[in-house]
């Protein structure tokens, strides 16, 4: 249940920042009362788009004077547009014939996606990527990375200028009904708030009046007008085009609330100058479960990204590790030998070899290798492994057995 009536921290010495003159800035300004909106400049989230439709146009067709021939014609050029309309892509036999993964991530989010100076890409979203390489081309290497920002990262999605998506992207029913299929849930994450210290705030129903940076193209704009309206609270919104441009406008102080997804703050905070002048609130305001994409209309394609998390979650729920899957290719219990391809023939029917899951970890590792090295205690974003766990340890993963 929401809580109403949170006590007012202004946050600044203005005693009414609802008339605040609005300074010239790259990002958009817009001030929010519970009931009010008004925005400095229009957005594309503000489009409204109509879909007008005519009856069925079968009705129309007076069916007298017509030939049979002219009938069955006709109906054979229907039937034939829609077969071509909905002919599968053929993702798998472009990615083997092309001898490398094309693979859409962030623009450089510490722990997710990142390259070094020379180039070379790290991280959770990159691994994945890395994940499927190996199960399809037997060499984890082979993976162009292609850097997207979040306004356009779903369009090389349709188009096919990506393989596969693996860029921090929440599963929602819009996206997954109108860019593509989404292969699960790598990680479950939520929307949170930064704030400095200096400031005394130890919640976010504290935050009443504050200013709020955050990034355009992404879900937590309408997250935090849900959350502010539910708690009866005034805020500005001041919003970017690019994550980078967001945390340094927070770092300059334009700003009094940095507001992401929770394993994003996480990653921004190393970037600032001062990172222990600033802490993470408590509050989780929303789900945003994070996943891979693929375009529609490619079930084998979308069967072996899929099945490539799957494979992962369940090497770490038998044991599995990158150290270990050579001694489990000996094991006599029936589950270890199913998932390595000792027994059946669940990598031919993806498409891929009986030792497609070997290929996985013994190049990049299970699931919980792949978390705790680029985003877990032991990395530097030192992040708890949470509802992020097995099933089995009290978390949600959870993976479809192979069998």
């Amino acid at each position: 249940m929401a809580l109403r009536g949170s006590p007012v921290n202004p946050l600044t010495k203005v005693s009414d920042r609802s008339e605040m003159w609005e300074r010239p800035l790259r990002g958009r300004r817009t001030w929010v009362t519970p009931g009010k909106h008004r925005t400095g400049a229009p957005t594309s989230g503000n489009r409204k788009f109509r879909h007008d439709f005519t009856p069925d146009t079968v009705n129309r067709l007076s069916m007298k004077g017509c030939s049979m021939k002219r009938v069955v014609f006709l109906l054979a050029t229907v039937v034939l547009g829609f077969s071509v309309t909905a002919a599968p892509a053929q993702t798998l036999k472009a990615v083997k014939d092309r001898g490398s993964l094309i693979c859409g991530v962030g623009q450089g989010v510490a722990g997710f996606s990142l390259p070094d100076d020379k180039g070379n890409w790290t991280g959770f979203d990159v691994d994945f990527c890395r994940a499927i390489a190996a199960a399809v081309l037997n060499d984890s290497s082979k993976v162009k990375f292609t850097p997207l920002s979040a306004k356009d990262r779903f369009e090389p999605v349709k188009t096919g200028g990506i393989d596969l998506l693996s860029r921090n992207t929440t599963w929602t029913l819009s996206r997954d009904v109108a860019f593509g299929n989404f292969a699960g849930v790598t990680y479950y994450d939520g929307q949170g708030f930064m704030v400095r210290k200096a400031l005394k705030v130890n919640s976010a129903l504290e935050l009443n009046g504050a200013s709020v940076c955050t990034q355009t193209g992404t879900t937590t704009e309408l997250n935090l007008a849900d959350y502010f309206r539910a708690n009866n609270m005034k805020y500005e919104v001041i919003a970017f085009a690019t994550a980078d441009e967001t945390v340094k406008a927070y770092e300059a102080g334009r700003c009094d609330v940095f507001t992401t997804d929770v394993s994003q703050l996480y990653a921004e905070k190393l970037k600032l100058a001062n990172a222990n002048d600033h802490v993470i609130l408590p509050e989780i305001i929303s789900k945003e479960p994070l996943g891979p994409m693929v375009r529609h209309g490619d079930d084998q394609w979308f069967d072996v990204v899929k099945w490539t998390l799957y494979a992962m979650l369940n090497a770490e729920e038998l044991g599995i590790t990158s150290k270990t899957v050579d001694e489990a290719l000996k094991s006599n219990q029936p589950e270890i030998r199913r998932l390595l391809g000792v027994e059946g023939n669940f990598g031919e029917q993806l498409g891929l070899t009986k030792d497609w899951v070997v290929r996985i970890v013994k190049q990049v590792g299970n699931y919980g290798e792949v978390f705790e090295r680029n985003v877990g205690t032991g990395s530097k974003l030192g992040i708890s492994r949470g509802i992020n766990r097995l099933w089995t340890k009290g978390g949600i993963q959870y993976a479809p057995p192979v069998r």
